[in-house]
């Protein structure tokens, strides 16, 4: 009997050491082997790359897909899955030589997945909201819009091996789009096989990056391994990524301070007392602005231009940034400072700003603009925002500000991320708290999102001499005339016609334990690069 019972024990034993390496990735383990736990504050909405639009997708489709370009820890676009390219002399064509690079399944990446996935997000019937950031490439927006034909498209793969991509204009940023999410190439026989399923699972898509997306429980958590197949796997040190879905912060740290996440991203103020003088505490410069946006298309008194610059006003954006959110400075105006101009300087540097809180100013232009409209009072609306401690503590000074400071009443309707983008997206909102990070480096990437019919130009705004500079700007070879079309054009948007009030400029304060090594951070584009990062024991 007793052998028998050192036998069964031995069985147990081996069974739990094969069912512990069959298991892939750790889970709950806390900074131990070479698996990284990471905090997220959301279910990734998309990733779909054709058609996803927030910054949880992008982080993931960074971490396990590949554009011909990746930004590196100075945020500038190295090679990656191009090997080399060349650029003609007028600057508007460019040719990409691909490496030898395979997917997940063994199948070569080849030029045709980057021109079937860009023309895909180009097609009228994707209805991608980013379509937009290919317009910079030949015929893109005259397909994108019903004007041209797929084959127009001034993208077309020469080749297994290459890309030729010419322009409608010298861009002084097309290089640094390559590495963006809605540039990564995709296998139209895996998108075709599961249609509308694309992308919603793990094993419903292939990938090209560092990782792999192992499994995926939604609004809880998913697990990244490293890529066995991608073609610079010796750089790649860690074996996988826990994400977990930790909504409050106060509970993201809780499980930091088990050794239940190793890297906290974007903590509040309210915590960084306690860690900023330890070394786990890390400072991030982004280039997000946080600003409320009007719907002029649903309501008519937004459509007020006195209204819509009293609540610019209004707000005392320095108590906001610094006391309530704490997590950034206030903005002047739209673009914020860390991004190009395209002609070699910050645009900030060269622009002025616009946004200062005058309550007395606020409240004669909102009786001005009430007496235009036939009313006597503002009408209460809904103040839409998400459901994110800082979001909440936003809204509540923001309510407070309006009906202390202008008398305005607001009733605040807090939702998680992805419903509060849905009902944007539907123009379901009258005012609603949002933000937008850049998705490159230079100040196009915020100014040509209120160009009139933009997706993204959630309300309505609208200014024809506006979307005349933009679009001079955006086909400019002079790079310092193109400079000076941005700055008047933002001048119009923000100090004329007050299409937006800006509120603040984002900054990121992370918590990531110091034996975590190359963890790359980002500006703009993904927040995170995981392809670099090592866990040191």
């Amino acid at each position: 009997m007793k052998k028998r019972f050192y036998l069964s024990l031995v069985i147990l034993l081996v069974a739990g050491m094969l069912l512990s390496a069959c298991g892939g990735v750790q889970q709950n383990s806390g900074a131990s082997g070479n698996v990284l736990n990471v905090r997220v504050d959301g279910e990734p909405p998309n990733l779909d790359s054709a058609v996803s639009t927030d910054n949880i997708s992008f982080n993931l489709l960074n971490a396990v897909m590949e554009g011909l370009t990746r930004l590196d820890k100075d945020n500038k676009p190295q090679l990656a899955m191009a090997e080399s390219y060349t650029i003609s002399p007028d600057k508007k064509t460019y040719t990409f030589k691909l490496r030898d690079a395979k997917w997940s399944d063994g199948r070569p990446v080849r030029a045709q997945d980057f021109e079937y996935g860009w023309k895909r997000a180009l097609a009228p019937q994707t209805a991608s909201q980013y379509a937009y950031i290919l317009y910079p490439i030949l015929n893109a927006e005259k397909y994108n819009t019903g004007k041209a034909k797929a084959e127009d498209v001034g993208v077309k793969a020469l080749d297994d091996k290459t890309l030729q991509v010419k322009l409608e204009a010298p861009s002084p940023y097309f290089l640094g789009l390559t590495s963006f999410a809605t540039y990564l190439p995709q296998r139209q026989d895996i998108v075709e096989k599961y249609g509308k399923q694309y992308a919603q699972e793990p094993n419903k898509m292939v990938y090209n990056g560092p990782f792999v997306l192992a499994s995926w429980q939604h609004n809880e958590s998913y697990t990244l391994k490293k890529n066995p197949n991608y073609w610079d796997k010796a750089t790649v040190k860690l074996d996988g990524i826990n994400f977990k879905i930790v909504k409050e912060v106060s509970s993201a740290i809780n499980l930091y301070k088990t050794n239940g996440l190793d890297y906290v991203p974007r903590i509040s103020q309210e915590f960084v007392d306690a860690y900023k003088s330890k070394p786990d505490f890390k400072p991030v410069t982004e280039a997000t602005t946080v600003y409320l946006e009007f719907n002029m298309k649903k309501e008519k008194v937004l459509r007020n231009v006195k209204i819509r610059k009293a609540i610019q006003m209004g707000i005392d954006t320095n108590i906001l940034a610094q006391n309530i959110a704490k997590e950034g400075k206030p903005a002047t105006a739209l673009v914020p400072p860390t991004l190009q101009g395209g002609n070699g300087k910050l645009f900030r540097d060269q622009a002025p700003g616009y946004v200062k809180f005058n309550k007395e100013e606020a409240k004669k232009l909102l009786a001005e603009g009430l007496k235009e409209e036939g009313l006597s009072q503002f009408p209460t609306m809904e103040l839409l925002g998400d459901d994110t401690d800082v979001a909440k503590r936003c809204l509540q000074f923001i309510k407070e500000q309006l009906r202390t400071n202008l008398g305005i009443n607001v009733n605040i309707r807090s939702v998680p991320f992805k419903e509060r983008l849905q009902r944007s997206q539907d123009g379901n909102f009258q005012i609603v708290l949002s933000r937008w990070g850049a998705d490159y480096d230079d100040a196009m990437t915020f100014l040509d999102l209120f160009l009139t019919g933009n997706a993204f130009n959630r309300g309505g705004y609208s200014n024809p001499k506006y979307d005349d500079l933009i679009k001079k700007a955006k086909m400019n070879p002079d790079f310092n005339q193109r400079l000076q079309q941005m700055v008047e054009a933002e001048k119009i948007l923000i100090q004329d016609d007050a299409g937006i009030a800006p509120l603040y400029w984002r900054q990121r304060q992370n918590l990531e334990r110091p034996n975590i090594k190359g963890l790359v951070h980002h500006p703009f584009g993904p927040d995170d690069d995981f392809k670099w990062a090592t866990l040191n024991k």
